[in-house]
């Protein structure tokens, strides 16, 4: 029976916060029996993760799955670099983004789809501290408006 929608394995919450997201790319991951095995599993860790453009092709790096436990020999290395797999024409596209603008490529988040193991990426612009700043006191703002209007809902305001 094959899986339907979509199963998060990993997800990396410091990239919404450290990167201006830009665009978004799902891709495929080259990966060996055992690191899919760890996979399901739901262990993995994109914390240093980051994706790089090589001779035409994407690259994962940092990605740590850790070892599967049941593996013999054939078990995997955990922080290999991994191929990605996107079409042609959006690793071209990668390419110029990267070259032209300073951009940066990191993942998002992992996860199954219908069986197969995704990568979201996306194009991203390092934020300075002070946008980080300007970020949380917005979001610190909306919250309390938020609070604000529950209260007065419920008639306590």
């Amino acid at each position: 029976m094959k899986e339907q929608g979509r199963k998060v394995i990993a997800s990396n919450r410091r990239a919404r916060h450290d990167y201006e997201i830009m665009d978004t790319y799902e891709a495929g991951i080259v990966l060996t029996g055992t690191e899919v095995k760890s996979l399901r599993a739901g262990r993995a860790s994109l914390t240093d993760a980051f994706a790089s453009v090589d001779d035409g092709e994407v690259w994962l790096r940092n990605l740590h799955i850790p070892e599967y436990t049941q593996g013999s020999w054939t078990n995997h290395e955990p922080r290999r670099t991994r191929k990605l797999l996107l079409h042609r024409k959006e690793i071209e596209r990668l390419i110029g983004k990267t070259r032209e603008s300073g951009l940066s490529l990191v993942p998002l988040s992992m996860y199954f789809s219908e069986g197969k193991v995704k990568v979201e990426i996306a194009l991203g612009r390092g934020k300075r501290s002070y946008d980080k700043r300007a970020d949380l006191a917005k979001r610190d703002a909306n919250r309390e408006v938020a609070r604000a209007l529950g209260r007065r809902v419920k008639g306590m305001g």
